[in-house]
């Protein structure tokens, strides 16, 4: 019994020993877990303090750098800010300067346009006077007529007659005086302003065919160059303009003058020559009458070459040189807006291979065809006879063939065919005109206005030289100074201008300028 209450004894103490190191246990674990939680609570309040810090630095650099970006920004915005500023005002001080540009064009526009009423009426109160003063002169001729026959023993015929000579030369002189006094006025007066804006109108309505044909741009070295070729008070290109029969156009383009006028044989010409004279750099009137002169020498060699190439293409040899001067000179004239060389060409290419098909000789064909239209070079020259007959008449007295020549000469059924050569060159013709896009009738037309205006101012006496210019709005005369004092000359513009109104039909107004110069020339030895 007592072992069993040993036993049971022994088994409290140890039932009673293991609760105590189970606690024990406990303890220490909760004593080394409590140090390990205050050590990570340390650690993390560490580290939330270190965070704390790096989140403070960064977030004051942010700050610093969005106001580094904010003033960068502001910066920018018053530069563009200003500069605009200043744009606006420059543009508006434009605007105002511009503005007031046009009112003093605009006040002296009317300025101009009183005064221009004031000499109208003047002008009407001269022509009354004029009346007046016409009416008194009949009065005083019938007077002196009485006189002269009552104390003479001169018929009533010659003293009529003696009469009017003496009046014709009075009022010749009085005539001329007026008239030069009126232009005068009418001259200081006038608004250049408007006849510039009404030719730049006139120019901008003008055809595109028409434009590429009676013009020609020639490139300048520098647009410096455009000063010298004016020269000083416009001497130069008065000079050049005279010499070559051509208008110098000098405007705003970069670098290029334009040669205006219809005809091409002087528009090269001057072409040749003012590109000479900016070659050379002497531009001056002497040295420009000089070197036109070497250009239009120039230019008959270049004529020449012309028609030996033509022939050459063509494969015509033994051709008279004066035959070939003829074909080459076609390659500076149109017929319809259609080129003279590369027509005759086609018409000589065409009647050439309708010859060979038909068993006819190619070569005779080849050298009419080429031949057909040499009359239109000299037509001008020659009185009587239109170009196809006076083509004939040039073949046969250059050594062609009669069949050549009556090809020539009858292929516009102006002369009986003696062959049917004439009919090739004549069919020939006309595929080379009909064919779409080769001609252009209203260039034709304005052609022969231009040089119908020529040969009107020609048919007066003491006429040297005239040239169409402006697209046929202005012709220049140049008369003989020895042959017309300047009285005559106000009356032969007055002459002429009634001429071309009586016997032309053209568009607005021709201006109709009568140029007079004397020179004086010695040569010291």
């Amino acid at each position: 019994m007592f072992e069993a209450i040993n036993i049971y004894t022994q088994s409290i103490i140890l039932s009673l020993f293991a609760i105590i190191i189970f606690f024990a246990g406990y303890l220490l674990r909760w004593f080394f877990a409590g140090k390990k939680i205050s050590e990570a609570e340390n650690k993390a309040t560490n580290l939330l303090e270190v965070a704390k810090k790096d989140a403070e630095v960064r977030k004051r650099e942010a700050e610093l750098h969005s106001k580094d970006l904010v003033i960068k920004l502001r910066q920018d915005f018053e530069r563009d800010t200003e500069d605009r500023r200043k744009e606006l005002s420059l543009t508006e001080k434009r605007i105002l300067q511009k503005e007031e540009n046009l009112d003093k064009r605009v006040d002296l526009l009317e300025k101009k346009e009183k005064d221009i009423e004031n000499r109208v009426n003047a002008l009407h109160e001269g022509e009354d006077k004029i009346k007046k003063r016409a009416e008194d002169l009949e009065r005083l001729i019938g007077e002196e007529k009485q006189r002269l026959q009552t104390i003479s023993s001169m018929t009533q015929e010659d003293a009529r007659k003696l009469l009017l000579s003496r009046v014709d030369e009075e009022l010749l002189h009085e005539k001329a005086t007026r008239i030069r006094r009126m232009e005068e006025d009418i001259k200081e007066s006038g608004d250049k302003r408007a006849r510039d804006v009404i030719s730049v109108a006139i120019q901008r309505c003008a055809s595109e065919h028409t434009a590429g044909s009676t013009v020609t741009v020639v490139a300048l070295p520098s647009d410096e160059m455009k000063g010298r070729i004016i020269g000083r008070e416009g001497r130069n290109i008065r000079a050049l303009e005279a010499a070559a029969g051509v208008d110098i156009i000098i405007d705003d383009t970069p670098e290029a003058v334009t040669i205006s006028g219809f005809d091409m044989y002087r528009r090269e010409i001057a072409k040749i020559a003012l590109e000479s004279l900016i070659a050379d750099g002497r531009i001056h009137p002497g040295r420009i009458e000089e070197v036109v002169e070497k250009a239009k020498a120039q230019m008959e060699q270049l004529i020449k070459e012309e028609g030996e190439k033509a022939a050459f293409e063509l494969g015509i040899h033994g051709m008279h040189v004066e035959l070939l001067k003829l074909v080459g000179r076609l390659k500076f004239r149109t017929s319809y807006g259609q080129n003279g060389l590369q027509h005759t060409k086609e018409v000589a290419r065409l009647i050439s291979s309708i010859a060979a098909q038909l068993g006819l000789n190619p070569k005779i064909a080849i050298r009419a065809g080429l031949l057909h239209d040499i009359g239109k070079v000299v037509a001008q020259e020659v009185e009587e006879g239109t170009h196809a007959i006076v083509g004939g008449t040039l073949a046969r007295k250059y050594g062609e063939s009669e069949e050549v020549a009556n090809a020539v000469e009858s292929h516009h059924e102006e002369v009986e065919k003696t062959s049917l050569y004439g009919t090739l060159v004549a069919a020939a013709d006309a595929i080379s005109a009909a064919r779409p896009g080769a001609r252009a009738e209203s260039l034709e037309t304005y052609i022969k206005r231009l040089e119908n205006l020529e040969k009107i101012a020609n048919s007066f006496k003491g006429i040297s030289k005239s040239y169409a210019l402006q697209a046929g709005r202005e012709i220049r005369i140049l008369v003989d100074p020895d042959k017309i004092n300047d009285d005559e000359a106000i009356v032969l513009a007055r002459d002429i201008r009634k001429k071309v109104e009586e016997e032309m039909e053209y568009p607005g107004q021709i201006k109709i300028m009568v140029l007079r110069e004397k020179r004086a020339v010695e040569y010291a030895k």
